[in-house]
């Protein structure tokens, strides 16, 4: 099906988000003063998948291995941008304040950057106008029509890629250690600007490959956790996070 769209500049779509950025985007983003969280999950990886499981594939490509117990896991960081209310680069005219360097993010929307999800016109927030448009955003075939959004969409696929190791030494030297369990919730990790920035810096300087140790997969659902304890993972109930770490579950928990 052919998709129209064309931006209204309603502003719904800068309005009290958890933008997905890169390691760029991300010291960018904080020393611009804003602030940025970590998302935290993992996936069971016994074994590498089948070469036609093309979804694990993708997967694979934008995490780090890590082991929780005698578990192998592949831990997937995102780095969002977090703001209540109006973006803080948002004009009064609904006009961007960083429009020439703004996030990836910006320029995908409403597209979808994940080639494993369907865009759902319900699911955005542009108004129903935004969909009337003559110019095509996605044609019959699944691509992506506007040249700048197909160039976004692949640029955040491949700083997904590029910063999987970064993230990694990222983690270990904020001494980040616990994370959700994929499809089920998120450890969401939220460090002080200053410290955070410097982290980021450090980790993608390179340099030493540091060890952040064991992971902890933490989950909200009884089930999960015993099923986690039998598999000999490290496992922890979401309401023993502290500090900075907090849980963001996908499905209604009971622990």
């Amino acid at each position: 099906m052919t998709i129209h769209f064309s931006c209204t500049m309603c502003g719904r779509c800068c309005h009290g988000l958890r933008l997905p950025i890169s390691v760029d985007e991300a010291m960018a983003w904080l020393r611009d003063g804003g602030q940025v969280q970590l998302f935290c999950e993992a996936i069971p990886w016994p074994e590498e998948p089948p070469a036609d499981n093309h979804l694990a594939w993708y997967k694979r490509r934008r995490s780090f291995a890590a082991t929780s117990g005698r578990l192998p896991v592949r831990v997937i960081v995102s780095l969002m941008a977090v703001f209540e209310g109006a973006c803080p680069n948002l004009q009064p005219d609904m006009r961007c304040g960083i429009y020439e360097r703004r996030p990836r993010a910006c320029r995908v929307y409403p597209a979808e950057v994940n080639p494993f999800y369907a865009l759902d016109r319900e699911t955005k927030l542009c108004p129903p106008d935004a969909w009337q448009s003559v110019e095509v955003l996605q044609s019959e075939d699944g691509n992506w029509n506007d040249p700048e959004v197909a160039g976004a969409i692949v640029g955040m696929r491949d700083a997904d890629a590029r910063d999987a190791e970064v993230k990694k030494q990222l983690c270990a030297i904020l001494g980040i250690l616990s994370s959700g369990l994929s499809n089920e919730g998120v450890v969401i990790h939220a460090p002080e600007r200053g410290r955070f920035l410097a982290a980021l810096e450090a980790a993608a300087a390179g340099g030493e490959d540091r060890n952040a140790g064991e992971w902890q997969i933490v989950s909200h659902r009884r089930a999960t956790l015993d099923l986690l304890q039998s598999a000999g993972t490290a496992s922890l109930p979401s309401t023993a996070l502290a500090g900075t770490a907090s849980f963001l579950g996908f499905v209604a928990g009971d622990a």
